[in-house]
């Protein structure tokens, strides 16, 4: 099994684990995830642009009134990568802990 080179990063870690915790398709506005992933604007877009272009994200753009919103959602694909890298993961951690 290897790692999924995507999610891997540690902020993208971080997004992927997010959106995770959330229901099928609920969304989380970019606000949010820039305080969870503790990153700045511009470096949290690029790391959901690297996402959506894997296909493990949707981004969606809409205005509150005047305001612009961008919120973020969790593909299929996502979940399923998320979980290989995960069961990834967890057997590294495993596998560390048995020699």
């Amino acid at each position: 099994m290897e790692p999924d080179e995507i999610i891997h990063q540690s902020v993208r870690l971080k997004i992927m684990s997010a959106l995770n915790a959330l229901a099928d398709l609920e969304a989380i506005d970019f606000t949010r995830l820039k305080v969870i992933a503790g990153a700045t604007d511009g470096n949290l877009g690029a790391h959901i642009a690297t996402l959506e272009n894997a296909g493990y994200v949707k981004i969606d753009k809409d205005f509150v009134g005047k305001k612009p919103r961008t919120r973020i959602t969790m593909t299929k694909d996502g979940r399923k990568a998320f979980a290989r890298h995960v069961a990834y993961l967890r057997d590294v951690l495993d596998s560390a802990g048995s020699t």
